[in-house]
């Protein structure tokens, strides 16, 4: 996907791994990188937790603003992670 500039969007997102984990990343294809992590080619984190699915996303319309937020969630403990995943 392209912003209204024509540039790639940027994304942080939450997957959960099958062990109810949750695990916070950037990219500019969601639907890539998840298949990715599926394929226990992602990261490190999630290649013995497949598989993970897709349950929160933010757009950017910049890799810093996204990069800013990605460490902001990271950040964040669990429970108010699933609140930002189940209140959206």
């Amino acid at each position: 996907m392209t912003n209204n500039k024509g540039e790639n969007m940027h994304y942080i997102y939450i997957v959960e791994c099958c062990d109810e984990t949750l695990y916070t990343g950037y990219t500019t294809d969601l639907e890539k990188r998840v298949k990715t992590h599926n394929e226990k080619k992602g990261a490190k984190y999630t290649r013995g937790r497949t598989p993970v699915v897709l349950k929160y996303y933010e757009e950017f319309d910049n890799k810093g603003d996204a990069m800013k937020r990605e460490i902001q969630i990271k950040e964040m403990p669990k429970e108010k992670k699933l609140r930002l995943i189940y209140n959206k």
